[in-house]
């Protein structure tokens, strides 16, 4: 097992937001949010920093727009992003599947555990 895999697993996630267009900081929280049925609440000490080291490493690229009389800073993934998200997907899924493998994948006896 790669323990790198728990401690990338925000920047996964904000890479897969991104994947689907441009997106800024709240929205990205959100996404996460709803898609994991609340089990991921991203803080601001958390997604910020996660997305300053992804546009720092060239996953992210970053842009300002003006929405309603507002300034938002927008991030977009970049080609070298798009590699590096289908490479973790595939680890993370292999990852998942061997856990899987040993716990089986019926969820047995954890109602009320």
């Amino acid at each position: 097992m790669d323990s790198q895999f728990l401690g990338s697993a925000v920047e996964m996630m904000i890479l897969e937001v991104a994947a689907r267009g441009p997106t800024y900081g709240y929205e990205v929280a959100q996404t996460v949010c709803e898609r994991s049925g609340g089990y991921f609440d991203l803080k601001e000490g958390s997604l910020y920093p996660a997305l300053h080291r992804l546009e720092r490493r060239k996953l992210l690229k970053s842009f300002w727009r003006e929405v309603d009389g507002r300034r938002r800073k927008y991030y977009e993934l970049t080609s070298t992003g798009r590699a590096e998200l289908a490479s973790r997907k595939s680890a993370w899924f292999k990852f998942a599947d061997g856990v899987r493998g040993v716990l089986g994948t019926r969820r047995e006896g954890l109602a009320g555990a």
